[in-house]
Order: C-alpha cells, then sequence, then structure tokens
C-alpha cells in the first residue's frame, strides 16, 4: 500500500465521515479524496514526473492535507517546509532537494518567490489560492494550472520515496531524511497497536504539519482509522482549549512547551471530558509538568519519542499497560531499540549509552548525503545521537544528546547554523552558541560574539541581523560579549565553560 491508496481506502469506508474540521470549514473524507485526486491532476499537468520533489509551504490547513496526498498521488515527493523560515533558509531546501515545483498559499508566496528568484534553475510556484495577475512568471495559480483527468494514480512502488524531511545536520545546514510510504505506513501500523483509536475518535492537531510528529501522528494516523481531525492553525492555551471542548476532541499530541503553557494559562470555561489521553514527544517532558497538568486537567499523559529518520516513532508508554513516568516507554512493535557504546556494543542494563534503533520504519538515508547516512546507519542500526538508558523491563529512557543540537518549544535548533549566519555579519570575528534550560520552551539558544579589532556592534545590531536571516525560534534569547572564545589546546571551543557563564 502507498499513502495515497490509505486515503482512498478510508474516502471508501467512511464517504461521509468528517476527515477534516478547520474553523467552520468541514471536508469529508470523500471531499479530501476528491480534492487531492483533482489536485494531483494539475500537478500532473504541469509535468510532475514520477519521484520528483516538491516543497510545500503551507500552514496547518485542510491545503496542506490536500498537497500531500495529491503531490503522492501524481507520483511526487513531498518536502515540507517550515512556514516560520526567511528566504535564505528557504533557498537551501529548494536547491538542495532539487525540487521541480512549489506550492504555497498567498500568505507565504512572498517568501518563496523571493527564495526561487535566488536560483539558478528556478521552480516555478503555484499559489493555491492566488490572484493569478498578482504572480511573476513562471508562478500560477489553480486556475492558471493545467487541468487533466487524471485516470489512474501513479503507479508508485511501496518502495518508493514519499517524503524528503528536512532536519539538522552536522554543517549546521537542514539535511533531507527520505522516508519511504513503507516506512511511513509500517510506524502508523506499530503506532496504532499500541495507541488504540478508531473511527470515532477526534484528534485535535496543533502541532505543525510539516513536522513529522504531527504528520505521522495526528494527521496521517488518525486518516488511516477514518477518524476526524480538527486542525489548529497555531498555538494559543485559551483557543487550544475551547477547540478541545468545542469539537469534543478525544486525542491531543503536543511538545513540552505546548503542556507546559497549559498547565500556567488563565481558567477558560472547557468540557475537557471527552479527552481520554494526551501524547507527549519532541523533547523530553519535565516530571513537574506532567504532574502538574494531569493534576489541572485530570487526563493522562503518555510520553513517547523518535527522531524524524524514524518515521517518526519508537517508543511510546502503553496506555494499556504500565507507565513510567520520565521514561519514554516501551519500543513499538517491529521496532528494537538497543543502548551501546562507543565501539558500538551494547551497555549493561542501566548503563547511559547511544541510542540506537533499527525497524522497517527507518529511512533510507539522507538526499545527496552519502558520508552523513554511512555516519548514521550501520549494519542495519540507526546512531540517532541521543543518550538514554534501558532498564530491566525495557523501557527507554532519554538523558541527554550527543548532538549539539538544541530543541526550543519542541522544533530542531542547531547551533552551528546561527553560528555561521552571526559570524557573517561584517563586525564579527567569532561566535559560538549553547542551550540553556528554560521552564516553558525546554531550551533558550544563547550567543557568546567575539568582535572584529576595531570593529563595534550592539546586541540589537546583531539580533536585527539575526532576524533578518533566521526564523524567530532561532533566534538567541541573549547575545553576550567577549574578547576571544575560550578553547582548549586543539583550538576546540569549550561550550561547557559558555554554557556556565550563561546560567
Amino acid at each position: 500500500m502507498t499513502l495515497p491508496e490509505l486515503l482512498t481506502r478510508s474516502a471508501a469506508a467512511h464517504p461521509e465521515r468528517p476527515a477534516l474540521i478547520a474553523g467552520p470549514r468541514i471536508l469529508t473524507y470523500q471531499a479530501l479524496h476528491r480534492e487531492a485526486r483533482g489536485l494531483a491532476a494539475i500537478l500532473r499537468g504541469l509535468g510532475l514526473r514520477q519521484g520528483e520533489r516538491v516543497v510545500m509551504m503551507l500552514p496547518n490547513s485542510p491545503e496542506f492535507v490536500v498537497a500531500y496526498f495529491a503531490i503522492q498521488e501524481a507520483g511526487g515527493t513531498v518536502v515540507p517546509v517550515n512556514i516560520l523560515f526567511k528566504p535564505d533558509e528557504v533557498v537551501h531546501l529548494l536547491q538542495d532537494s532539487g525540487a521541480s515545483l512549489a506550492v504555497t498559499l498567498r500568505a507565504f508566496y512572498p517568501t518563496l518567490r523571493e527564495a526561487a528568484d535566488k536560483l539558478a534553475e528556478r521552480p516555478p510556484v503555484l499559489v493555491l489560492d492566488g490572484e493569478e495577475g498578482a504572480l511573476g512568471v513562471p508562478d500560477m495559480t489553480l486556475a492558471g494550472g493545467m487541468r487533466q483527468a487524471l485516470s489512474a494514480p501513479a503507479q508508485t512502488p511501496a518502495a518508493e520515496v514519499a517524503a524528503c524531511l528536512y532536519t539538522s545536520g552536522t554543517t549546521g545546514r537542514p539535511k533531507g531524511a527520505l522516508l519511504t510510504h513503507a516506512n511511513i505506513l509500517t510506524n502508523i501500523h506499530s503506532f496504532g497497536q499500541v495507541i488504540r483509536c478508531g473511527p470515532e475518535d477526534v484528534f485535535c492537531c496543533v502541532l505543525p504539519m510539516f513536522h513529522s510528529f504531527a504528520a505521522t501522528v495526528m494527521t496521517l494516523f488518525p486518516i488511516s482509522l477514518g477518524a476526524t481531525v480538527v486542525v489548529e492553525p497555531r498555538f494559543a492555551p485559551e483557543s487550544l482549549l475551547r477547540a478541545l471542548s468545542e469539537r469534543r476532541c478525544t486525542f491531543f499530541a503536543g511538545v513540552p512547551a505546548m503542556y507546559a503553557l497549559l498547565v500556567n494559562c488563565p481558567e477558560v470555561p472547557a468540557d475537557l471530558s471527552a479527552l481520554r489521553l494526551c501524547v507527549s514527544g519532541g523533547a523530553p517532558l519535565p516530571v513537574e509538568i506532567l504532574h502538574r497538568f494531569e493534576a489541572r486537567y485530570g487526563i493522562p499523559i503518555y510520553e513517547g519519542y523518535g527522531p524524524t529518520e524514524c518515521s517518526p516513532a519508537l517508543t511510546v508508554n502503553p496506555p494499556s499497560g504500565k507507565r513510567k513516568v520520565g521514561s519514554v516507554g516501551l519500543p513499538l512493535p517491529g521496532v528494537q531499540i538497543r543502548v551501546v557504546d562507543e565501539g558500538g556494543q551494547p551497555v549493561r542494563t542501566g548503563e547511559v549509552g547511544e541510542v540506537i534503533a533499527r525497524g522497517p520504519n527507518v529511512m533510507l538515508g539522507y538526499l545527496n548525503r552519502p558520508e552523513e547516512t554511512a555516519a548514521v546507519l550501520r549494519d542495519g542500526w540507526f546512531y540517532t545521537g541521543d543518550l538514554g538508558r534501558l532498564d530491566e523491563e525495557g523501557y527507554l529512557t532519554i538523558v541527554d544528546r550527543k548532538k549539539d543540537m538544541l530543541i526550543v518549544g519542541g522544533l530542531n535548533v542547531y547551533p552551528r547554523e546561527v553560528e555561521v549566519v552571526l559570524e557573517g555579519h561584517p563586525a564579527v570575528a567569532e561566535a559560538a552558541v549553547v542551550g540553556i534550560p528554560d521552564a516553558v520552551k525546554g531550551e533558550e539558544p544563547v550567543a557568546f560574539v567575539a568582535l572584529r579589532a576595531g570593529q563595534t556592534a550592539s546586541r540589537r545590531d546583531l539580533l536585527r541581523y539575526l532576524r533578518e536571516r533566521l526564523a524567530a525560534f532561532k533566534v538567541p534569547k541573549r547575545i553576550l560579549f567577549l574578547e576571544a572564545l575560550p578553547r582548549n589546546a586543539t583550538g576546540k571551543v569549550l561550550k561547557h565553560s559558555l554554557k556556565s557563564a550563561a546560567r
């Protein structure tokens, strides 16, 4: 089976059931299937060929889901882009993915157009809600697209790449994890064996759909069931609580920062009696936040874990079994987890080592990066770069990250990417970025900067420079000035010293 076939199956079984609810808009399974096939016909008419990649810069919306299935129905690979990205960040994704087409809405068209215009081989942009006269050549709207009948879906094998999801890399530039239809579908199936849901469930998706957590757990999983997805465009505690109440949602998933804000938000009249379980992922959930949330709302949180490269779910605390607070639970069916030392040998129970995983949900590799693929995929195992320990019952606890990557509000921030941008400022000689704990966002980046001799730049100057080039969540909370960065005898920056100074 492929992902479009999954939608076809659900549409046949539940044609009149609401698939997506976004404010006043309701899209039944029949309508979602029809719109996805219609857009697939337009994409084929525009020349999209089997295996080509299509960048999607779309917010949480029915359009995101329609485009996701349409691209795959037409034989393409989806490349979701963070809608918070600035043009310079989008340029890299367009160029690295070799996208033959981009899909967006009017609100994000200026960013995508500015990025596309910087490429020698510029992909056309299809604006799903655009007015024809407002676009530049060769961009177009649906009205300007060539319509043709899609007589039959593209014959896409399950082993074909369905999605190229960009995640941070060791160079500071995001790299595309290649996930097949089979990777994602097996992950959906194994997650569903532990988290028991059905067509009558109502999922509330406020996690960004471009992220693998939301795509698999909060979009594709419920669609596989014929369940309903309530699409929330952005996270705001009060409006989320009202949506959970009014739509009688039964399932919610969020990152720890969301739960922290829900714990601390003012009282809102809301009936959450239909909500039976919550899932947390994307970063370790502080135990205190879990206890405070459950005391206030009376709803259990089941913590899980998994990186983008694993489609993404690897483990979860089982609702029908023992829940160990502070752990990320047991491996999903079909997934194997080990904790190993530097030589790749399993450590003893309870000892800390690197978490590695094996299963049919693990990616093919990174696009255009054979060396980085070989570094993380070894002998059939994916080396996560996370440090953890397994207890005697097989429950996994994540202790730390081997990588320098920060997780800010559930979103990945790679320090080197921020450092490269800072060092592009004419007054900056060198920069280092570290993360410090934050009660709400999990972590906050802090930058240390050494200026060039004879040059001046204020904190405000550098923050403005960063905000013009990076998404807001990547911009450091503070910038501290040093005469020189501390280094060891081999010239490596002593980031542990900087972390101490930042606290």
